[in-house]
């Protein structure tokens, strides 16, 4: 007598923890801190950049003179064209003025409108972008076209216009930047928003009955960050850069002493030829900006241009 068999029926796969993906627990923020971690040049570019925020916070309180004021030696005397001492350690200018604390009062203010100048461009080219890019159509055409103007507007006069008829002053430059520095970051964002509005996570969001404004600053505009961060920290750099150079043509605001400014005086004062101390200061701090600003938007090149990713690895 035989037995028949039952057919065995296979069991029930059950899911397993160890096979699902890792869950991203980590800020999106801390991400894009490690993409620098990772990179040397833009570790040291971070670095800087820290250091000169630091010294723009706690500059004017550790200052031992007002960088305004006239300084006296111990006899009297006004402290005219003296060479770096302990009394003061980056000399004095030919009106008597302390080097130090003309160049921390200069970290002040190329942090003050290299970070206002930046937020405020991007801020309006990542918008003017978006739009553009997304609803096409008339709004397309008028935005892109203002952005065609703006690349037709030269820069140096129209900011020479524009601050001989606002005044000198650190707000007018940070406007006059704002004004034109935003037009790259419209047609990088664009081209980039024209590719992703096709892509079917926007079509699903879309079929679930997302709003279109919901659908740009919620799903669209997360993946075009890592540009906005790359063309944030590009605009630090120029930005201050754009500020020293109009000082030095002297549209700088005589209230706050910048890098640009004390180039300005130390230039009109001959003092290239006799008074390196008052060169040097300005010029490094400046040259250091711009460099770490640039180390750091070189960062972000790699998570903004996959071939450099691939070249890395």
């Amino acid at each position: 007598m035989t037995t028949q068999l039952e057919p065995t029926v296979p069991d029930r796969p059950v899911a397993s923890t160890a096979t699902r993906p890792p869950r991203r627990s980590r800020h999106w923020l801390v991400q894009q801190f490690q993409v620098l971690l990772t990179d040397g040049p833009g570790l040291a570019g971070l670095v800087i950049l820290v250091l000169f925020f630091l010294i723009a916070g706690v500059g004017v309180y550790v200052a031992p003179y007002d960088p305004t004021e006239i300084q006296y030696l111990p006899d009297g005397a006004m402290a005219r064209v003296q060479p770096p001492s302990a009394l003061f350690w980056f000399g004095t200018t030919t009106h008597g003025r302390d080097v130090f604390s003309q160049t921390l009062s200069g970290a002040r203010v190329a942090v003050l409108v290299g970070f206002l100048s930046a937020v405020a461009t991007v801020f309006i080219g990542t918008n003017v972008g978006l739009l553009a890019g997304y609803f096409g159509n008339w709004l397309d055409d008028v935005l892109m076209r203002i952005v065609d103007i703006s690349y037709g507007i030269p820069f140096l006069p129209f900011a020479i216009i524009l601050v001989s008829l606002l005044g000198p002053s650190i707000w007018n430059v940070i406007l006059v930047i704002s004004l034109l520095f935003w037009r790259t970051t419209a047609r990088v964002i664009r081209a980039q928003v024209l590719s992703l509005k096709q892509r079917p996570f926007v079509w699903s969001a879309r079929a679930a009955g997302a709003g279109d404004l919901y659908i740009l600053y919620r799903h669209i505009l997360p993946n075009v960050l890592p540009i906005v961060l790359l063309y944030a920290t590009l605009s630090i750099g120029s930005s201050v850069l754009t500020e020293a150079g109009l000082s030095f043509l002297g549209f700088g605001d005589p209230n706050y002493p910048s890098w640009g400014t004390m180039l300005n005086q130390a230039f009109r004062a001959g003092a290239a030829r006799t008074m390196w101390w008052w060169i040097i200061p300005p010029g490094v701090s400046l040259s250091l900006f711009v460099v770490a600003a640039y180390l750091v938007g070189r960062a972000y090149e790699v998570v903004v241009d996959p071939r450099l990713r691939r070249q890395e690895t």
